[in-house]
């Protein structure tokens, strides 16, 4: 009797030491996995959510996330779609524990240039925030063109359509310096 008591408890602490292992290894798995997610992994779970972000220089928008690219995202606030560098935000509140893998090799490589063009080609008007230290600097105008690492704006009296005679000068913007780009949504 006292024999298979004893194989009992050392059967019982070798099952109970498996179960730890195991336990282990689940957690160590997990941790692997949160460790290869990405931001916009954790931003495409969020999707259709209310956020609210602070890009460099302090500058906070707040609504509903609609867009996440390979390095930019756009949120919808009030009436105006706002384009943000991931690069740009400093602060994220109101995300779940959702995250999304992109799964679409297209879409990965859907960069903010190509955010940038699209808005060039529908002439969009738009309100630059510049980034770093540079609170409350925007510039109001144009998306004239595009290239790989920076856009070129003309600048315009806010609500003026872009004609020769009422652009007051075209900046040459490196996607680094922008903090935020905000354009009206169509239908809004």
């Amino acid at each position: 009797m006292r024999w298979d008591s004893l194989f009992a408890d050392m059967e019982a602490q070798l099952h109970a030491a498996g179960q730890r292992g195991l336990e282990s290894e689940a957690n160590e798995i997990a941790r692997l996995n949160q460790a290869e997610t990405s931001l916009g992994d954790r931003l495409r779970g969020q999707l259709g959510s209310g956020i609210r972000l602070t890009v460099s220089g302090g500058l906070q928008f707040t609504g509903a996330l609609a867009h996440v690219g390979s390095s930019w995202l756009v949120l919808n606030e009030r009436g105006r779609s706002i384009l943000v560098p991931l690069a740009a935000i400093q602060l994220l509140e109101g995300l779940t524990r959702s995250a999304s893998v992109e799964k679409s090799s297209a879409a990965k490589r859907l960069g903010m240039g190509s955010a940038l063009r699209a808005l060039a080609r529908d002439r969009a008007d738009v309100v630059l925030h510049l980034a770093s230290g540079s609170t409350g600097r925007t510039v109001n105008g144009m998306i004239d063109r595009v290239g790989s690492d920076f856009l070129e704006l003309a600048a315009v009296p806010s609500g003026e359509a872009r004609r020769a005679g009422n652009v007051r000068t075209v900046y040459a913007v490196p996607f680094t310096a922008i903090g935020a780009l905000a354009s009206s949504r169509a239908g809004d």
